[in-house]
């Protein structure tokens, strides 16, 4: 793993100056260390000499001048590194939900919730060690033995050389330690994601645990991986300890050794007591910096690897499809056609594609009914209307303009999406209703309920409007949980509007009431319903029938005949990709 990830300063700009910071606080902590042991021997030598303090007075204050300058710098340091740390993790938290967005369901669906959730929580909180204390010793570590060997060196070659020779010991110790370490730490981190991700998923699926009699089991999984996580982290820790002590002895020994030479030296005469003090003084912060970034290594491993995977997510291409570059334009889908040509979709982790040379025409106000048995394709092509996905081929076009140069928020505060298992959020109905938009009037939140039939039962609950939903709203059913899916529909009022099966799980009463609710949302809209209810078809201007990803069939309904209950249709096959007019599917 590299001390400090270059991509840190694309995706978190507080990084930048922060890093120049810390460099120049290290330079002047490097002259201030200098100049304190240049001082600090020069009293010490006038003192056995027997020089008045009258004399060293000056010297005196210069030292404590230094000294706070060395401390205000250790400071000030510090506390610019609790702030970046805490811009950076505000940063990559911020950047790493939009790329979650930006992938899409398709990449989604491939992760675990709880260890992204992990990741962006407790992993990136683990940043505050990397930046108040490892990147500062790393940068000390770069410029003082720098520093310590020059001016040695000035004062006495032969001191300089045992502390040139004796340095590269530490560094070498402090990889091989660091090689062992970084495996721990990465078994440390995965096993955390690990429970966390687990534990999320528990909690979420509780309820349903408990009603099959399985939270037993799981809470007994639950206790193995934190037994696991917490035998790493003892192992991590041990890991650290022992390197600490092995980094402590290899400094010891080092500095044991200019001693020696240097009393010997000062014993014949050959050094004065000002040159073999400054030697004394200034070998051990030659080592000092080495030793601290070995300690600090691994207290800010577990930030470090955090942030790497964080970076790897940031670096995951988004799939491309045809992406246009350039001014973004707009659309009006009250009035423009949508038209599919030759579409096909495929996922990265699938052999075959989900979509496969799909042409269609949606024309504005008509509704069209997609059947077809599971894994047709069926929401993949809503996923390509909401532009959750992009076509791998084909285009996509609105009005004759490409949607790929249509922009993405212009064109999704058009559309309206009813999914089977509508997600709600631990806030309140109101705020679930008006979804992103908390100052709207409360009139109009009411309204969308009426008309989604969700007003009565919203009244009769705890606190009304204002009663605070459980996450994923599982303290309603699901025709109310549906119902307020609904009125989130009502009251975005777009004109495409796009339902994944909303009857699909409910018992045939709620489904049936839902259907009636449904009919007043569709009026004046465009809609594109997956169902496999022949009734919801039958009402539909258009269906069609997706097999293996291809548009094999559209049916048009008839209007019904005289003295006949129930309409017939009259089906026919696609013709070269293109949408047959209704009038020429219509039996007379």
């Amino acid at each position: 793993m590299r001390p400090f990830d270059p991509r840190l300063l694309r995706y978190a700009g507080a990084a930048r100056g922060y890093l120049a910071c810390t460099v120049g606080l290290g330079l002047a902590t490097t002259a201030l260390i200098v100049a304190q042991a240049g001082l600090l021997a020069t009293l010490l030598a006038g003192a056995i000499r027997g020089t008045s303090w009258p004399a060293v007075a000056g010297s005196l204050v210069a030292l404590a001048a230094v000294l706070a300058a060395r401390a205000a710098a250790s400071y000030g340091g510090e506390v610019t590194a609790l702030r970046t740390a805490a811009t950076v993790k505000s940063q990559l938290r911020r950047r790493l939900t939009e790329k979650a967005l930006d992938l899409g369901p398709s990449w989604l669906s491939g992760q675990r919730s709880g260890e992204l959730a992990t990741l962006s929580t407790k992993g990136l909180d683990a940043l505050d060690p990397y930046f108040s204390r490892y990147l500062p010793q790393l940068v000390l570590a770069s410029l003082v033995p720098i520093a310590v060997l020059v001016r040695v060196g000035l004062a006495d070659w032969l001191s300089a050389l045992v502390i040139a020779l004796t340095l590269p010991l530490i560094p070498v110790f402090a990889v091989l330690i660091g090689l062992h370490t970084r495996a721990q730490t990465k078994r440390q981190w995965q096993l955390l994601a690990r429970l966390g991700g687990h534990f999320l998923d528990v909690v979420e699926g509780l309820p349903t645990l408990k009603v099959f009699g399985r939270a037993t089991v799981q809470a007994d999984v639950i206790k193995e991986v934190t037994d696991q996580h917490r035998r790493a982290t003892m192992g991590t820790l041990k890991v650290a300890f022992l390197s600490a002590m092995v980094l402590e002895l290899a400094a010891t020994l080092a500095t044991a050794l200019v001693a020696v030479e240097v009393g010997l030296r000062l014993l014949a005469g050959h050094l004065d007591y000002r040159t073999a003090l400054l030697v004394l003084i200034l070998t051990p912060e030659a080592y000092l910096p080495l030793r601290n970034v070995g300690a600090q290594f691994h207290a800010s491993m577990e930030g470090a690897t955090a942030a790497q995977q964080a970076l790897d997510v940031l670096d995951t291409p988004a799939q491309q499809g045809h992406r246009a570059v350039g001014p973004l334009g707009s659309a009006d889908l009250r009035t423009e056609e949508i038209c599919l040509h030759g579409v096909t979709l495929r996922y990265p982790d699938r052999d075959k594609p989900a979509l496969s040379d799909l042409s269609l025409a949606i024309r504005p106000g008509e509704r069209i009914a997609v059947t077809g048995p599971s894994g047709a394709g069926k929401s993949s092509l809503l996923a390509l209307l909401l532009r959750l996905a992009e076509p791998t081929a084909g285009t996509i076009e609105v009005g004759g303009t490409s949607l790929a140069r249509i922009d993405v928020a212009q064109w999704r505060s058009q559309v309206a999406w009813v999914p089977q298992h509508p997600h709600l959020f631990a806030a309140t109905v109101a705020a679930n209703i008006a979804l992103g938009k908390p100052d709207t009037d409360r009139g109009a939140i009411e309204r969308a309920a009426a008309l989604a039939g969700a007003d009565v039962f919203i009244r009769n609950l705890a606190d009304g409007y204002d009663t605070l939903l459980g996450e994923r709203g599982l303290q309603l059913s699901a025709g109310q949980r549906q119902r307020i899916a609904l009125a989130r529909a009502f009251f975005v009022d777009a004109p495409l509007l796009l339902l994944d099966e909303p009857t699909a799980h409910l018992d045939p009463f709620s489904a049936h009431e839902l259907q009636d609710s449904l009919a007043a949302l569709l009026a004046g809209r465009t809609v594109v319903q997956v169902t496999h209810d022949p009734a919801a078809a039958a009402a539909a201007d258009r269906v069609l029938t997706l097999r293996a990803g291809r548009l094999v069939q559209q049916h048009a309904p008839v209007p019904a005949r005289a003295g006949t209950a129930e309409p017939a249709t009259a089906s026919a096959s696609v013709r070269s990709g293109r949408t047959m007019p209704r009038a020429a599917a219509a039996v007379p």
